[in-house]
């Protein structure tokens, strides 16, 4: 798992906003913060509070804030339209992501899901380094939304 200071690993995967495209999180790096919000599914309770919560609660105007999931393009782009997500997912099903960042999560197996992404987020700030990053504890705990608010505020 990446540490603070270190560079932010890059990734590819699919973005979803209005349309689904080609990601590549280096394209990103080296202007405003970039938020990383990994969630384990789209649709479920306590991802749905966080997305809502990120969506209502966190200002997006200094940073890139981007969701993260394993889930499929198709099912994000529903799941972000259904919330009004005015934020960006990226899908990760092939699991670069998760693995790049070290937060997969295989304990879901007797639900038929192979591998997760973990709830963690990422700050990267404008020099392309993880300056914050924050791991759950257990599926259900969400984010400190204010020490979040503050990492963006010192990564900007």
């Amino acid at each position: 798992m990446p540490e603070i200071g270190d560079d932010a690993p890059a990734f590819t995967a699919s973005l979803v906003t209005d349309e689904i495209e080609p990601f590549d999180l280096s394209d990103r790096l080296g202007g405003e913060p970039v938020v990383l919000a990994f969630f384990p599914a789209a649709f479920s309770n306590t991802c749905t509070d966080e997305m809502e919560a990120l969506r209502d609660e966190f200002d997006r105007d200094d940073c890139t804030l981007l969701g993260v999931s394993t889930d499929l393009p198709h099912a994000l782009a529903a799941y972000r339209a259904q919330y009004d997500l005015p934020f960006g997912l990226v899908a990760d099903p092939d699991h670069r992501a998760i693995e790049a960042y070290d937060v997969s999560e295989d304990s879901f197996e007797r639900y038929g899901v192979d591998t997760i992404a973990r709830r963690a987020v990422f700050v990267i700030d404008g020099d392309g380094a993880v300056s914050y990053r924050w791991l759950a504890d257990d599926p259900g705990q969400e984010p400190d939304y204010d020490a979040l608010a503050e990492a963006v505020g010192e990564a900007a």
